[in-house]
């Protein structure tokens, strides 16, 4: 019934993001505050907003144990941001980097077109088989994969000057970050860990916006619509532009202690609490490779 309604644009009036009011006792504003922290690269007001105090605390308690760097996991790379770091910010990897570019992608721009066609296809069926989101999720972030496939597949990927400004900037933004490892995560913990990696990841859309995919569009086209509330439980659909698509999803939001949060970062929060696998395993052979940080990483 929900999705329905949803679909028929039923309910109260839908509202952009930014002028929904601050405060997360209502579900749409819970929604909104979410998505202008992501905007702004505010990772530890995210975790603040995303979590009841006493989830927040535990979170805090229990960050890098087991592999917890919730709610880092919540973004696209999801479990690579370390060797990520690791790769950008090793010594002469502007030099690494631009030698790789121009051996695999120079030139090479409908090879790029047919991988990004073959990921979008790979990232489609790895979400459908992936039981650590919900349906609903799953839809959402198919939709987002789809976009993201067909932005690749006409994005100047193989352009040699965007990649060769591109380089020295990210290179210069992880070498900031200065954790290149989970030892350094732990030791900084979980608060300082997530303003260090905020610019980082700030810069990174930065990148992508040169490259044709405009993040802060997205977030200035964020359309929020309460389709269905009943006592602690509720239903806010969100539609936004992303690469020439329209994504268009529903939400599902959970009411604690007088305030309003998604459901699905809720119970993901929780399992890297507990340090527990959440939503089943996922098929080997839809299992992402993840690459191996670089010994050279230094400080």
């Amino acid at each position: 019934m929900a999705l329905t309604l949803a679909a028929c644009g039923g309910g109260p009036e839908t509202v952009p993001a930014e002028q929904a009011s601050s405060a997360t006792t209502e579900p749409v504003a819970a929604v909104a505050a979410l998505a202008k922290h992501l905007h702004e690269g505010d990772l530890l007001g995210f975790a603040r907003t995303a979590l009841p105090p006493k989830e927040y605390q535990h979170l805090q308690e229990t960050w890098g144990s087991e592999g917890n760097f919730w709610p880092l996991t919540e973004l696209p790379l999801k479990d690579q941001w370390i060797p990520l770091l690791a790769s950008l910010a090793a010594p002469g990897s502007e030099q690494r980097l631009r030698r790789s570019f121009d051996a695999q992608f120079l030139g090479a721009s409908a090879e790029l077109r047919d991988a990004a066609r073959t990921l979008g296809l790979f990232g489609v069926q790895y979400l459908n088989h992936n039981f650590e989101y919900s349906e609903q999720e799953r839809e959402h972030y198919v939709q987002i994969m789809k976009a993201a496939a067909d932005w690749g597949m006409h994005a100047p990927l193989a352009d040699p000057v965007l990649a060769y400004a591109a380089i020295p900037r990210l290179a210069a933004a992880a070498r900031a970050v200065g954790l290149y490892s989970e030892a350094d995560f732990r030791a900084a913990g979980m608060e300082q860990t997530l303003r260090r990696v905020a610019p980082f990841i700030t810069e990174i859309k930065r990148v992508v916006a040169d490259y044709g995919l405009d993040l802060d569009q997205a977030y200035a086209g964020i359309r929020l619509q309460l389709v269905d509330q009943h006592d602690n439980t509720a239903l806010v659909r969100v539609r936004y532009p992303l690469a020439g698509h329209t994504i268009d999803t529903v939400l599902d939001l959970v009411r604690i202690d007088g305030h309003w949060y998604l459901d699905g970062y809720l119970q993901r929060a929780r399992a890297a609490i507990e340090q527990r696998p959440f939503g089943g395993e996922v098929p080997p052979i839809l299992t992402l490779p993840v690459p191996e940080p670089d010994p050279s990483a230094g400080r």
